[in-house]
């Protein structure tokens, strides 16, 4: 009864950050490890589990996504579903130890990330011209990222669209959820057919992500970026420092 708590918990408060800022990731993966599935099913079985949370939250942004040129829309999405494919077959082929070893380093890496993300598009900025908006190798790095990794993903696509010069934090809240659902989709598709998800806990966390999912759009709004920064922030560093600890 305890693991079921935990896992709807962690769920409902995965959907309401992503649709915030992100990083929901950062609740389920946590929480499937402490009930016992191995990190490499754990991640995975995270991913199928806040899928559809993205797809409630995109909803949720639906006028915002209205804003953006479909044929770029179409273009941007088919990048990220090529990243993904390529992200969860290199999961495929990690080992729980190895895996165990990476995590908290893309913990922190996402979060540091997404915190200074400003600072980095403007430091690129003034030394070159190499980063394009909406630009294909970004998100396909980013993609392939969050197809072996879905945690933080929100917090790095949103670090990448403020260095593409993007600046409506609810339009990028908005784009983020799509491409993370169709990312999320993807590699759904090549978890499932490797036997990689531990469907009971997923569903149970599917459908507690979707509900926050939903009720977190209209809180995104409500929120200051200040704010949302803060939360991404105590919620990254927490969980970067509970797995560098479980290294030792």
């Amino acid at each position: 009864m305890a693991d079921i708590i935990l896992v709807i918990l962690a769920g409902f408060g995965a959907g309401v950050l992503n649709a915030i800022a992100g990083g929901g990731t950062f609740l389920t993966f946590p929480a499937l490890v402490m009930i016992g599935i191995p990190p490499v099913m754990a991640n995975a079985t995270s991913a199928v589990a806040v899928f559809p949370g993205y797809l409630s939250s995109a909803f949720g942004f639906r006028a915002e996504l209205r804003n953006f040129d479909r044929a770029q829309l179409i273009r941007l999405t088919l990048i990220t579903l090529a990243g993904g494919v390529v992200g969860a077959l290199l999961l495929l082929v990690s080992s729980n130890r190895a895996f165990s070893v990476i995590v908290p380093f893309l913990l922190l890496a996402a979060t540091l990330v997404f915190l200074f993300g400003d600072r980095i598009r403007a430091a690129l900025a003034q030394k070159s011209k190499s980063v394009t908006p909406y630009g294909a190798f970004g998100l396909f790095l980013v993609s392939i990222y969050g197809g072996y990794f879905n945690g933080g993903l929100g917090i790095v696509l949103l670090a990448l669209f403020a260095m593409w010069g993007m600046q409506n934090i609810h339009q990028m809240n908005g784009l983020k959820n799509g491409l993370s659902f169709a990312l999320s989709a993807i590699s759904v598709g090549v978890f499932a057919l490797s036997g990689l998800i531990a469907w009971q806990s997923a569903i149970v966390m599917m459908i507690a992500s979707t509900i926050g999912g939903y009720l977190g759009a209209p809180l995104a709004r409500m929120l200051p970026k200040s704010a949302i920064r803060a939360i991404i922030a105590i919620i990254g560093f927490t969980m970067s420092a509970v797995f560098f600890a479980r290294l030792f």
